[in-house]
């Protein structure tokens, strides 16, 4: 029987994209349906998306945008898909993913398959033992600002699907729905937020900076992961130069680079001594500086190192604090730690993983806010911050996997409950 249908889209890739969408969770977009109402009529609703994209009529709806603070005091602007949408635009990246990512530069991390931050960390770890100094560089608005035309020409370089085209140049005109209720066009830049988008962006960074340093200065290796990145660098003047012209070469795509947040650091340690006015900087949650280490004799020395940095422990205690742990007084400790403790151990995974007692902080303020906790919960110990520190201790050693900062540092600060609390 002859198909009708203008594309040949299988009713299994949409399935597949349900089931990824629904791994992903998210939140409702403009029609305000969740994943739980979207699955109340699952059927019909994946039908409907199957039906319009295999027929060419489907039309993204305008995306929801969404203000999230930064932890430098600005505002991030995300652009929240439905869910049908999200599951639309995930049938597209299921299909033109493993071709695209296939070209991409093996130290791009971002977003990727087989990629991940802490990888990205660890390289960028190692090379600055061996390089003395570093371009870190951060595009501003990378999402908001990607040029149409620039971004398309890459698309059609590697995707032929004539559906997967039509539907990737919808997404990127679809309105957004912004924070004042007023439906606004878009003529540049892919929605932060979209399922599609960060491959999009990866696309455009594949063409606009990896493959150009590449070409251009073979001999500095970077990172990047999205529009974050860091090169290395010999010297001051190569350091210098490559970073004007990282500058003239995002504008010639149209992109800026980020004035407070680009810029040289000097890899100090013990064997070098240059003096420079910047020694460190931030790269995906972690600050690279110097930091004392000790070598396999036992003796300390200067090396440059990566640790959480303060931005990320103050955005942990801030939500740690929205928890209001002291309030929360018919809970046990064992409900506290089901609802908390997921979180509290993907922290801990991933912080942890580079100069670990960088972490002891987190850790620290965390027993502060359960010694709070049990001192109102329980009347024998109200008032008493070296009994609630010793009942704390007392309950991780018994169960040191109840809460994860127990088991990463176990109980050598606990014993002294006037540190701790």
């Amino acid at each position: 029987m002859t198909s009708t249908k203008s594309f040949d889209i299988s009713k299994q890739l949409v399935w597949k994209a349900y089931q990824r969408v629904k791994a992903n969770k998210g939140a409702a977009g403009i029609d305000r349906v969740s994943l739980t109402v979207f699955e109340q009529n699952l059927k019909g609703n994946l039908y409907k998306i199957w039906n319009r994209m295999s027929s060419g009529s489907y039309i993204p709806p305008a995306v929801l945008q969404v203000n999230i603070p930064k932890k430098d005091g600005g505002v991030r602007s995300l652009g929240i898909p439905t869910v049908s949408d999200r599951i639309a635009q995930m049938v597209v990246k299921l299909l033109i993913e493993p071709e695209i990512d296939n070209c991409f530069h093996t130290d791009s991390y971002g977003y990727r398959p087989e990629k991940s931050a802490q990888r990205a960390v660890e390289l960028v770890r190692q090379r600055c033992w061996r390089m003395d100094w570093v371009v870190e560089f951060d595009i501003k608005g990378a999402f908001d600002n990607i040029d149409h035309v620039l971004l398309m020409k890459a698309v059609r370089h590697h995707v032929k699907s004539k559906w997967a085209l039509l539907y990737i140049e919808r997404w990127l005109q679809a309105p957004t729905l912004s924070t004042d209720n007023i439906l606004q066009p878009r003529t540049v830049g892919t929605p932060q937020g979209g399922v599609i988008s960060p491959l999009l962006m990866n696309l455009f960074m594949h063409y606009t900076f990896d493959v150009w340093i590449s070409r251009t200065s073979p001999k500095c290796p970077f990172a990047r992961y999205a529009d974050d990145a860091v090169v290395h660098c010999h010297s001051r003047a190569q350091a210098e130069f490559l970073l004007n012209a990282i500058g003239k070469r995002l504008k010639q795509c149209k992109l800026t680079l980020h004035p407070t947040k680009s810029k040289i650091v000097y890899c100090k340690d013990s064997n070098r001594q240059l003096v420079y006015p910047l020694t460190q900087f931030t790269f995906l949650g972690f600050t690279f500086r110097p930091r004392s280490a000790v070598n396999k004799d036992g003796e300390r020395f200067t090396s440059f190192l990566p640790a959480v940095s303060n931005e990320a422990l103050k955005s942990m205690r801030a939500q740690i604090k929205t928890w209001r742990l002291s309030t929360r007084t018919p809970a046990t400790l064992e409900e506290l730690s089901r609802l908390y403790n997921p979180i509290i151990r993907g922290w801990f995974q991933y912080y942890s993983h580079f100069y670990p007692t960088q972490m002891r902080k987190l850790a620290d303020y965390l027993q502060l806010r359960l010694g709070r906790w049990a001192r109102r919960k329980y009347k024998r110990l109200a008032g008493h911050k070296r009994k609630s520190a010793h009942w704390l201790k007392h309950v991780a050693d018994s169960r040191p996997y109840l809460f994860a900062h127990w088991h990463y540092f176990g109980n050598k600060r606990l014993d002294n409950g006037s540190r701790m609390i």
